[in-house]
């Protein structure tokens, strides 16, 4: 009897752990951005699919950290940008190599994959796909002034009505207008230290003509509304949507180059449904599925044709903002070697205590 009971416990205790399972390889759990999976994207994909969407929205900064935490264990995808892969990688073995043979690459633009496999391949094994793509650039009030450049966004003219990040972004993109390479200087963490130095000089020097370093995209936004803000270093999008409201503020390509960025799709090295997360991937490439999640952020995607489909006044703004020239001169942003955020960290640190 003992022996009948303990059977029967065992089988309800199998298929009790078996429905487990099924419930988890049901369930695709997605670390991104916000509006990089719009609802109505995400209810299509679930009703073609079968599988349940988790979401979770996050930044860079939050991305790594959460996967160091667990060594990649939690989410079955995430979308770090394309320059955040090989270092953490390397440092904290917390992604999985793609599966290139699950992948639709005739769904995306060639030289974008390429690139972005070149630029996220470790060990010859490729870590990231590239996604949604964007630049940062000045978003200037062109009836209240006019700017160039970066530095244009410390002239004694504009004083108290300007504003930047304090980010990486800003003291590369100060670097670029001084007229050196950053990048170029990755390898070498004794230069890139004197360089960052010397651009922290500049915007301590710079601070005073600052209305505020944003960290609040609403507070941006709202400030160049008003006209409290004439310029400022800001994405691409942002700029687009603030000209949607007044013609005369534009998104302009930096003289030194606009910064790109890639966000990728890269599977945590202990993700339980690689499964779910290619067939997001191919989901999401496809033109049409790809050109609602361009809306929905207000980007750019990697799926070939997906521009096509894609808001004519957007276009028209891109191509105002890039002829092809500032196009050739975006400044995409290759892999971070271990130790250069520190660098970073240090100068960045220094700004903010400076009077």
């Amino acid at each position: 009897m003992k022996a009948h009971h303990t059977l029967i416990a065992a089988s309800v205790l199998a298929l009790g752990l078996a429905g487990t399972a099924t419930a988890q390889e049901k369930t695709f759990r997605l670390l991104t951005w916000a509006d990089y999976a719009p609802a109505d994207v995400v209810a299509q994909f679930e009703k073609e699919s079968g599988y349940k969407v988790e979401l979770t929205l996050s930044n860079n900064e939050e991305m790594i950290s959460k996967l160091r935490a667990t060594g990649g264990a939690g989410f079955d995808l995430a979308q770090p940008s394309q320059d955040r892969i090989t270092g953490p990688q390397q440092e904290f073995g917390i992604y999985k190599p793609m599966d290139l043979s699950k992948l639709k690459a005739e769904l995306f633009i060639p030289s974008m994959l390429e690139a972005t496999k070149k630029n996220t391949t470790l060990s010859g094994k490729v870590y990231g796909l590239p996604h949604i793509w964007g630049t940062d650039g000045l978003v200037v009030n062109t009836k209240l002034t006019k700017m160039g450049d970066y530095p244009d966004l410390c002239r004694a003219d504009v004083k108290g009505k300007t504003a930047v990040r304090l980010k990486r972004p800003t003291l590369l993109a100060f670097a670029f207008a001084a007229g050196k390479d950053p990048f170029a200087l990755y390898g070498n963490p004794k230069a890139y230290t004197a360089l960052m130095d010397e651009v922290g000089k500049t915007m301590i020097a710079c601070k005073g003509n600052l209305k505020f370093f944003w960290d609040n995209k609403d507070q941006l936004l709202n400030g160049m509304r008003t006209g409290e803000i004439v310029g400022a270093m800001m994405w691409d999008t942002g700029g687009w949507k603030l000209n949607n409201e007044k013609a005369e503020i534009q998104f302009i390509a930096p003289k030194s180059g606009a910064l790109g960025w890639i966000d990728t799709f890269a599977i945590p090295a202990k993700g339980k449904n690689d499964a779910a997360a290619y067939a997001w991937i191919n989901f999401n490439m496809r033109p049409e599925i790809a050109a609602k999640v361009g809306a929905s952020a207000g980007n750019f995607t990697a799926s070939k044709g997906a521009d096509q489909l894609a808001d004519a006044k957007l276009k028209a703004q891109f191509a105002a903002s890039f002829p092809e020239a500032a196009l050739k001169n975006v400044k995409w942003y290759p892999a971070v070697p271990a130790g250069i955020e520190d660098i970073e960290g240090r100068v960045l640190d220094r700004i903010k205590a400076a009077n």
